[in-house]
């Protein structure tokens, strides 16, 4: 725990990088901070606010808190297969990209509008995305976005995707950031506008329109999630005939919502971070080289009932390109039998030595969470 600033920042790593420090001195300086700053142990620099951070308030929004991608987050889903082969593999990846556009593409034709969630006629900026996003859901998008299919320590195929709302999660983050910045400088806020992190007292009516907005591109990002699940399981199913699967776990990891913690009622902003509370089944990934989990959360007040979204990155991404060896890295995969898709040196910052040790990550958050389901990777769709 670090108590030089105004509040503490108690982190569940030792190996932070100095200019996340930086970023998380900053969110424990903010006057309108509460309680104190966890960093989890997949915690790395982000813009403004550190990915793998927690910051709860009273009195303000911090659009910079949650991200330019809101709402994004995690499905998993067990499946009745019990094993796949290679080629089967191969084939439901296959089947999978004939339905699902990866990287920056989307759907030709708009989808079905009972897959979007419902409220969109009375938002500024989803109104004015909405017929876009009927093209972007059931999208992947690229960076660290994907959909794997994993085996599971219980004996089952399970599918996992990550990803979050697309173009309409972007437009209203950054449309309400850019209104805290404006109304920050025009106020002389004490906030310094170079940290990046400008926000919108609560009782404004732009912080109440952006909660509205942010909520719905959290539900978008579900829906999104959810269309693909559906459609990664209908290839899943052309392949082995599978006709059940169980219920989707789901958990956003950039996000804010109103919660109790150490007796007062707070706005949790957790951005690269998923909720724990007690009991909670949720998902923490690894890279497409090693294990991901299916936990159950234990409600530790300490990290507001927060555990990590993932490994976290060691290497930024044009160092990963830069840095890490090509042959390696593919030759890491194939010897694991995971069908991948790393090729060029530009797939690089995507390959599992830019990744923490995830078993290092895990070990670091045994208080968070416990283990139900450990997922081995076999196969992995990504975006470019």
């Amino acid at each position: 725990m670090l108590t030089t600033e105004r509040i503490p920042i108690k982190l569940w790593l030792d190996d932070i990088e100095p200019d996340a420090l930086i970023q998380a001195r900053n969110l424990a300086n903010l006057p309108f901070a509460f309680r104190h700053i966890p960093l989890m142990p997949d915690c790395h620099q982000g813009y403004g606010m550190p990915i793998g951070a927690i910051l709860a308030t009273k009195e303000v929004v911090v659009p910079n808190a949650v991200g330019v991608d809101i709402g994004c987050g995690m499905c998993a889903m067990r499946t009745s297969v019990r094993d796949l082969g290679t080629s089967d593999l191969k084939k439901v990846l296959s089947a999978a990209r004939k339905t699902i556009p990866l990287g920056n593409k989307s759907h030709q034709e708009a989808q079905d509008e009972a897959c979007m969630p419902k409220g969109h006629e009375t938002l500024n900026i989803v109104g004015r995305q909405y017929t876009k996003a009927l093209k972007q859901i059931g999208t992947l998008g690229g960076g660290n976005h994907f959909i794997e299919i994993q085996k599971g320590s219980d004996g089952y195929v399970w599918l996992m995707v990550h990803s979050g709302s697309r173009n309409l999660g972007y437009q209203v983050a950054t449309w309400y950031n850019d209104i805290a910045v404006a109304l920050n400088k025009r106020y002389y806020s004490v906030v310094s506008a170079e940290i990046d992190l400008a926000f919108l007292p609560l009782d404004t009516q732009e912080a109440q329109d952006y909660i509205k907005e942010m909520n719905y591109a959290i539900a978008f990002a579900f829906a999104n999630r959810k269309l693909m699940m559906k459609r990664m399981f209908e290839a899943l199913q052309s392949v082995t005939g599978a006709s059940k699967h169980g219920k989707i776990i789901n958990k956003p990891h950039n996000f804010a919502a109103w919660e109790d913690h150490f007796g007062k009622r707070v706005l949790v902003h957790r951005k690269g971070a998923t909720r724990a509370f007690e009991d909670e089944l949720g998902m923490i990934p690894g890279s497409q080289g090693s294990n991901s989990y299916i936990v159950r959360g234990l409600g530790n007040p300490e990290s507001f009932k927060s555990c990590s979204h993932g490994a976290g990155r060691r290497m930024g991404r044009k160092q990963a390109q830069r840095e890490l060896d090509l042959e390696a890295e593919i030759a890491m995969l194939d010897q694991k039998g995971v069908v991948h898709a790393i090729r060029h040196r530009s797939d690089l910052d995507e390959a599992p030595s830019s990744y923490k040790d995830i078993d290092v990550v895990m070990e670091n958050q045994k208080d968070l969470v416990d283990i139900v389901v450990e997922l081995a990777p076999m196969a992995v769709l990504k975006g470019t």
